[in-house]
């Protein structure tokens, strides 16, 4: 069997390439592995024999993905570099997408496809606003031009499947909490920082209201939505539509008093500040803009089907966090 994961240097590509390796998540044998990325892969992933890397922007390397049984379309750019600079967002989110596409389509016998697109398609659109619930019959309404570029994607994966030149399944993530590493461009990369900078004893800000409800998810429930969609048989996936992975409701007021509950069990009664006061309340008119129209609760009827459960507590993310920096 053989698999490419596009931005397989990414965080959660190379949570799904160390998934491959061991032996989970597919069918068969995994005999090679590609990783498309602008960057290098990370050492542990590089060094096995079956990992091949192709390194370069992958509009200009997609030419060189060999026929393969699975695909996990991972690259692009991220909200807030997307909103920053149409130009980018529109080549990297949509024309990569669309080349990734005709290389699967050239392959000869359809490969699975599977797609990672985001809660940002919808929207909290001006005349008609947002379900308090989103479901799984709830209208795409993109508000951003990333969110656009994603549902757009999503037809693409749609289509090209209809005609049955792929196979291809839409997982719609929601804003994964806790990121190692530094900050990104996403305009929901705070939601990672005000807990992995405290941790680290260094100032984080809160660019929304502390009361703000968010949708999140964990890295590991992230990644097993995108094994789950790569493993299961067509029947069972069902519509080519996008499925909503599940999502924990909380604010960042509840995450940050998950942290401290976390940092008081580790070090005790009698531990220093709370990390929670190395956070700063400094509003950004355009986060904000960006963030609060997005939806906070969903239901996910098709996700639940699927064996697919949200974290049930953000105590549980931010244990997760800390049992794997």
């Amino acid at each position: 069997m053989k698999a490419a994961i596009t931005g397989g240097a990414g965080f959660i590509g190379t949570l799904v390439a160390r998934e491959l390796l061991a032996g989970e998540g597919v069918v068969g044998e995994l005999d090679e592995l590609f990783l498309l990325d602008i960057a290098a892969p990370q050492p542990d992933v590089a060094a096995d024999a079956r990992v091949r890397p192709i390194v370069g922007a992958l509009g200009d390397t997609v030419g060189q993905l060999p026929a393969v049984d699975v695909v996990f379309h991972l690259a692009g750019v991220v909200s807030g570099a997307a909103e920053a600079d149409f130009d980018l967002g529109m080549r990297t989110n949509l024309d990569d997408t669309r080349a990734l596409l005709e290389r699967a389509r050239s392959m000869g016998v359809p490969p699975v496809v599977v797609f990672s697109s985001s809660l940002a398609v919808y929207g909290t659109d001006p005349e008609f606003g947002l379900p308090a619930v989103v479901d799984d019959q709830t209208l795409p309404r993109p508000q951003s031009s990333y969110g656009i570029q994603k549902f757009i994607g999503e037809q693409l994966v749609a289509d090209y499947t209809r005609k049955g030149f792929l196979r291809g399944r839409t997982v719609r993530l929601m804003t994964i909490s806790v990121r190692p590493g530094k900050p990104n461009a996403a305009a929901s990369s705070f939601l990672s920082g005000i807990i992995r900078e405290p941790l680290a004893g260094e100032r984080a800000v809160c660019p929304v209201d502390l009361d703000t409800e968010v949708a999140l998810s964990s890295p590991s429930a992230a990644v097993r939505a995108l094994l789950v969609a790569a493993t299961v048989d067509d029947a069972t996936w069902g519509s080519p539509t996008a499925v909503n992975i599940p999502a924990l409701t909380t604010t960042p007021r509840a995450m940050l008093a998950a942290l401290d509950r976390a940092s008081k069990a580790a070090s005790g009664p009698a531990s220093a500040a709370l990390p929670s006061t190395l956070v700063d309340l400094a509003p950004d008119p355009a986060v904000e803009a960006i963030v609060t129209s997005w939806p906070a609760r969903f239901a996910t009827a098709r996700a639940a089907a699927l064996g697919l459960r949200a974290p049930a507590d953000f105590d549980e993310i931010v244990h997760e966090y800390l049992a794997q920096r």
